[in-house]
């Protein structure tokens, strides 16, 4: 009987055939992977969700040199593989105690996958792959913790490189330096600052160095356009030879690798950083990994420089508006100040500050009540405490009391407004203060002379009033003497007509001075028929202008309504007289008279030139004088035929109003109403 073979015997006692620790590694590669990401994933449960998952780029490549590894030997493990996991650990952001703890969750998973399975390693396979692991780890974290010193004592020399506040491209060109002296492959590096739409070189070391300054790449050309454009980095093997290098500097130096990476403030593109080396294809992990942090360096520098100038412009643009306000409230005669809430002086000029009797200095920060010791105080407070509480402006506020800059007794307007913030809060409360003194006396003057003249005209007015009817009735009774000769009734003609003229002129005065001193123009209301009373007055019109035309026009049957027969015909004179003035002389002035359902529409129309645009928002004001030139003998009058027609218009509640165009004439149109409306009514 054949001896049975001892290695089989030994298996099956036991408890069957073993694996080697390659063939479990390789059999179990995806399911060690998806253990490994689900117990990260269970540690990582209470951290920053910004860096779940883990990275896991490297651990395939891990757990293949493992099973490499337990085939060929220790030697057969890439250290390049894990200088990369170190370095892509230390640039997310990862501390050593996380490092040592992804290979920890590493080692337990496959633990635990053996004993699921109930498998056994062979002899010394299990120790072999512990003893790999430790071995891996200890490189892993070597590496990592070399990388870090290695950029620590980086960034410790760029922060020494800022401490003299060089200018920014003075400290670029130290961070440059910095990186260089740390990451020997490299031969050239440089910084791009984004000005408008192009990358512009502002600091370069190393290899073209002045050759490079300068120069300009579009954003979205060449590798490093596009790489801002993308805002991602960018990886050139051989700078000399790619087409997309754009510098021709960087070229003819015969660089190989080119590596660059867009500088950020947020999600704002600064510029591009990029270093090159003239005898390596390729950047070590730990070079690019020093890259990246000073780039970020640069990066913050640049944004901090930026914001820096930022508000030096601004303080520069407040200081010299400061300084223009300054000089603005120094130099205006009007009194300004600015108020808190609790009402305490903040700003306050020399104006104001000379009115209170104290100096501007004085004023900060105190009340009103310790500034101001007039008896106005108390106005003056009321009404800042209304804007506080309203919100709104209090203007014109009349303020009264000793002026002790000209010694006398002042007469000042105040306003009083809110001060808010854009954004709606109340600050305060801004006045202005103006000295009105004078203005007062004037306005004062005035009126005393406006008021004198207007009793003047009305006594004299009515004085002359009894001479001219003796003139008029002498001129009557010299026109009915028998055997005048043509030049004697010629002369008593001329005599009636300037009577006549005159006796309207005295009217309008005394109807003028009634209006302004009496109370307005008395109206004696009868229910009289229109078209008579204008027959009348044109009639006698006819008399005094027996040379013009004077037409009456009437379209309408009923007439009649209750008015002031002697104003009717006093509007109708006046605007007639008018128009004969303004007429060509050849032409007539036409008189209409419409019939309507509540009123009669008088029109008076001459054919003339127009009346100038600039006149008509001031036609019918009191001792207004035509800017057209008078000839012949058309007289100048006193300016209140239009004003009494508008007064007495007014008195009847009606309305009048000009129509005037070249080619066209004139025309004054009057709304007699026939029964007045109430007091309040406004015609649509």
């Amino acid at each position: 009987m054949q001896e049975p073979d001892s290695h089989s015997v030994d298996e099956h006692a036991r408890g069957g055939p073993r694996l080697s620790a390659a063939e479990f590694l390789r059999a179990n590669h995806d399911g060690l992977l998806a253990d490994w990401h689900q117990a990260v994933a269970q540690v990582l449960s209470g951290q920053d969700p910004a860096r779940q998952p883990w990275l896991i780029d490297h651990m395939p490549e891990l757990l293949a040199a493992l099973a490499d590894a337990m085939e060929l030997g220790p030697e057969a493990m890439d250290e390049r593989l894990e200088a990369a996991h170190a370095a892509a650990r230390l640039d997310a952001g990862f501390n050593l105690g996380e490092v040592a703890r992804e290979y920890a969750l590493l080692r337990r998973c496959i633990l635990h996958r053996l004993e699921a399975q109930e498998q056994r390693l062979r002899p010394g396979d299990l120790t072999r792959l512990e003893e790999t692991l430790d071995r891996v780890v200890t490189r892993t974290m070597t590496l990592f913790w070399d990388m870090k010193q290695r950029i620590l004592q980086t960034l410790d020399r760029m922060s020494e490189a800022t401490l003299d506040d060089p200018d920014m491209e003075t400290l670029l060109e130290r961070l440059l330096t910095r990186l260089m002296e740390s990451a020997l492959t490299v031969d050239t590096a440089a910084v791009m600052l984004l000005e408008g739409d192009a990358l512009v070189v502002r600091a370069s070391v190393g290899l073209s160095t002045d050759e490079v300054m300068g120069l300009r790449v579009p954003v979205g050309l060449g590798v490093s356009g596009q790489a801002a454009l993308e805002r991602r980095p960018f990886f050139v093997r051989s700078a000399a030879t790619d087409p997309r290098v754009l510098f021709g500097p960087l070229r003819r130096a015969g660089l190989r690798a080119l590596y660059g990476l867009p500088l950020m403030d947020g999600e704002r593109l600064l510029g591009m950083a990029y270093m090159g080396s003239r005898t390596a294809f390729a950047f070590s992990d730990s070079d690019v990994l020093l890259f990246h942090a000073v780039a970020q360096r640069a990066s913050a520098h640049i944004a901090q420089t930026e914001l820096h100038a930022r508000e030096h412009e601004a303080r520069k643009e407040a200081e010299r508006s400061l300084a223009l306000l300054d000089s603005l409230l120094e130099a205006s005669p009007v009194g300004i100040a600015f108020l808190g809430p609790d009402l305490r002086y903040l700003r306050i000029n020399g104006t104001l500050a000379r009115l209170n009797g104290r100096p501007v200095e004085d004023h900060r920060g105190r009340t009103l009540h310790d500034m101001v010791r007039t008896r106005s105080v108390g106005a003056i407070e009321h009404s800042l405490r209304q804007v506080l509480e309203t919100g709104q402006p209090v203007q014109d506020v009349l303020l009264e009391g000793p002026d002790p800059v000209r010694g006398r007794a002042g007469i000042w307007r105040a306003d009083y407004f809110p001060v808010r913030t854009p954004d709606g809060v109340l600050l305060g409360v801004g006045s202005t203060v103006v000295d009105i003194t004078d203005h007062k006396r004037a306005e004062g003057a005035l009126q005393q002379a406006i008021d004198f003249r207007e009793e003047l005209i009305a006594v004299l007015g009515h004085d002359l009033r009894n001479p001219l009817h003796a003139v008029n009735a002498s001129a009557f009774m010299l026109g009915k003497v028998p055997g005048l000769d043509a030049t004697a009734h010629r002369s008593v003609d001329r005599i009636r007509k300037a009577t006549a003229r005159m006796t309207r002129m005295i009217n309008d005065i005394l109807d003028f001075a009634r209006s302004r001193l009496g109370g307005g123009i008395p109206v004696t209301r009868q229910h009289v028929n229109m078209e008579e009373l204008c027959q009348g007055m044109l009639e006698e019109l006819q008399v005094v202008y027996p040379e013009r035309p004077l037409v009456l026009e009437v379209h309408g049957d009923d007439l009649w309504g209750d008015w002031d027969p002697d104003r009717v015909t006093q509007v109708l004179g006046n605007l007639v007289v008018n128009a004969l003035q303004h007429a060509r002389n050849d032409t007539p002035v036409v008189t209409t008279l419409t019939a309507e359902a509540a009123d009669v529409v008088m029109r008076v129309r001459n054919e003339g030139e127009p009346i100038p645009p600039e006149l008509l928002p001031h036609l019918f004001d009191p001792f207004k004088q035509s800017s057209v030139p008078r000839v012949g003998n058309k007289h100048r009058s006193l300016g209140l035929g239009l004003y009494i027609v508008n007064e007495i218009v007014q008195v009847h509640r009606g309305s009048v109003r000009v129509e005037t165009a070249a080619g066209g004439g004139t025309t004054f149109t009057v709304r007699w109403p026939r029964v007045p409306p109430p007091r309040g009514y406004l015609k649509p």
